[in-house]
């Protein structure tokens, strides 16, 4: 290169340097060389100056600001921001959480929204909780039923069919107790699940207190306070999805609650010639309850010990709940029954003998379970003549089922 070159690159450079020297902002500030090559959104060229440092630092601060407490209150209704004076998907007011709560109205409420997966096949599903600073908590659940849910010694069946619970009555899918309480969206709100889900069963909501309570005596206050909960919530889910119609209160006509039964020898579950095996005596173990009023399940708990019968004998006369044992009277046990000629299918084995039955009015459960398997010749006895009495009383006998060889 020639000294008339390297003349005119040094000239250039100093231009250059001169014009990037003389660079300033729009406040008329010089841009020192380091700040005009950085990206024109870095932070410190964006605030050259400290009060414009400050605004941004104020801003930034209240945008985080809204954000941790925007992420605090998500965090406590697991839900995003509701309304102070509702709760559960906005179904109760505070007077409703009040009346569940003896009148107390400092009560925390979180939430999971009610949502549905992306191709409907597992029904919607959603939770709320209602705690008392006091230790007691109420969950509510909406979830669709399914084979899943029944068996021997499941939760939800084991719990929410108890013989402690009442009908609704008036063709209503559900049931309440003074800790339990249950219903079933209507089938002519959002119909029944497509005959494609042979698992599928009605959605329902129910609601515990978070304890089992097995006393012969049933708090109907607490009861009734439930039972018009459930059905509330269950009119709310209706109208959000846009169906017509309100169920009406329950609570006038409820059956009376269950009490201990004064059984007799020849009269198991207050069932006239199914006698009472040795082995179930009570002696010095827990009452017998049986399910009053009409409804959806007849349930007969014997011997209560630490929240579970010792025995449960069940009939569930409507389909729409039929279908828990559906999976189970399917798989349950290599010893098959059968009904001569009449269309049904089930099972025994030590702990538990079931059968189902195609009955006038679609599929009925008839189930005999124990705790243990201690028992297996009483199951064995039992679980006939217990199908045979049942199916007579609610119209679908003559049933007579054999049993497979024992052994």
């Amino acid at each position: 290169m020639n000294d008339s070159e390297n003349n005119e690159n040094n000239e250039n450079n100093e231009s250059n340097e001169s014009n990037e020297s003389n660079e300033a902002d729009e406040s008329g500030t010089r841009v020192p060389l380091h700040e005009r090559r950085r990206p024109l959104w870095h932070w410190q060229r964006v605030a050259r100056s400290r009060p414009r440092l400050g605004v941004i630092m104020a801003v930034v601060g209240a945008v985080v600001g809204a954000l941790l407490g925007g992420a605090g209150v998500a965090w406590r209704a697991e839900a995003g921001p509701f309304a102070d004076d509702r709760a559960c998907w906005g179904a109760f007011g505070q007077d409703d959480v009040a009346a569940l709560f003896d009148g107390k109205r400092d009560i925390e409420t979180s939430e999971v929204p009610i949502s549905t997966d992306r191709i409907g096949t597992e029904g919607p599903s959603g939770e709320c909780r209602l705690t008392s600073p006091r230790g007691r908590r109420i969950t509510v659940e909406t979830h669709r039923l399914d084979s899943g849910f029944g068996g021997a010694g499941d939760r939800w069946a084991d719990e929410f069919l108890s013989a402690r619970l009442t009908p609704l009555g008036d063709g209503l899918l559900g049931m309440a107790s003074d800790t339990r309480a249950w219903l079933a969206v209507p089938d002519g709100c959002i119909g029944r699940p497509s005959g494609l889900d042979v698992n599928g069963g009605p959605t329902v909501i129910d609601m515990e207190t978070g304890w089992t309570v097995y006393d012969d005596e049933v708090d109907t206050e607490a009861r009734d306070a439930l039972a018009r909960a459930v059905v509330k919530l269950v009119n709310h889910y209706m109208a959000d999805a846009g169906c017509t119609g309100e169920i009406a209160d329950p609570v006038r006509r409820l059956s009376g609650p269950p009490r201990s039964l004064d059984e007799k020898k020849d009269a198991m579950c207050d069932i006239k010639g199914l006698r009472l095996p040795a082995a179930f005596n009570h002696g010095a173990r827990g009452g017998t309850v049986l399910t009053q009023g009409d409804g959806p399940v007849r349930t007969c708990d014997r011997d209560v010990l630490f929240g579970h019968p010792q025995l449960r004998l069940m009939t569930i006369e409507d389909p729409r709940l039929a279908m828990l044992y559906d999976g189970l009277s399917r798989d349950g046990a290599k010893a098959r029954v059968s009904a001569g000629e009449q269309d049904g299918r089930g099972f025994v084995r030590d702990d538990m003998g079931l059968f189902q039955a195609e009955c006038q009015t679609g599929q009925v459960t008839f189930l005999v379970r124990a705790e243990n398997g201690d028992h297996p010749g009483d199951i064995r006895t039992i679980l006939p003549r217990y199908v045979a009495a049942e199916a007579d009383r609610i119209g679908c006998g003559p049933l007579r089922v054999t049993l497979p060889a024992d052994g």
